[in-house]
């Protein structure tokens, strides 16, 4: 993937004292992670999504609309899933949002299916969560019940609302 391995290879942080990659494994792994290098109150930006390029469904890129993706450009491609997430990518407003109190140190996350209704790379999930969802395939593949539970933007909602009026 050229923007990761772009930002591997510079190894510069795309937004100094928010947050960092702690890089773990080998990049084929996909084990590395994002942490928070200062606190964050609930609700705040943590990152604006800015500076984004349109491209395809990949496993790098975000949903942004029911037919759109981008790549993040930045630090954030290493944000990981949680199905018990720290952070809200909202692309409906084009921000990173703080879920719950964030400290510098923790790990910042997302439920993927709220932005992604079919995943181009699927994957297990072993995050432990209560309302783990187990596999991550995409919102399209998960129960409406279960979809409730989490935050969703807005491009989501209304693929689910046509799925389930189908």
């Amino acid at each position: 993937m050229a923007v990761t391995n772009a930002i591997q290879s510079e190894n510069k942080p795309t937004h100094p004292g928010y947050f960092r990659i702690v890089r773990q494994g080998t990049p084929e792994q996909y084990c590395s992670k994002l942490i928070a290098e200062r606190d964050f109150p609930k609700g705040s930006v943590v990152a604006e999504l800015k500076g984004l390029t349109p491209g395809p469904k990949r496993y790098s890129s975000v949903q942004i609309s029911k037919t759109e993706h981008i790549e993040l450009n930045s630090d954030l491609v290493f944000m990981n899933h949680s199905c018990d997430p720290s952070t809200h990518m909202d692309t409906d407003t084009m921000a990173v949002c703080a879920l719950k109190e964030l400290k510098a140190g923790d790990e910042l996350t997302f439920f993927y299916p709220s932005t992604e209704w079919d995943m181009a790379q699927p994957f297990d999930c072993w995050c432990g969560a209560s309302q783990c969802v187990k596999r991550v395939t995409g919102a399209k593949h998960l129960p409406t019940e279960t979809l409730s539970k989490f935050i969703l933007v807005n491009h989501i909602k209304e693929l689910i609302a046509e799925r389930d009026q189908a």
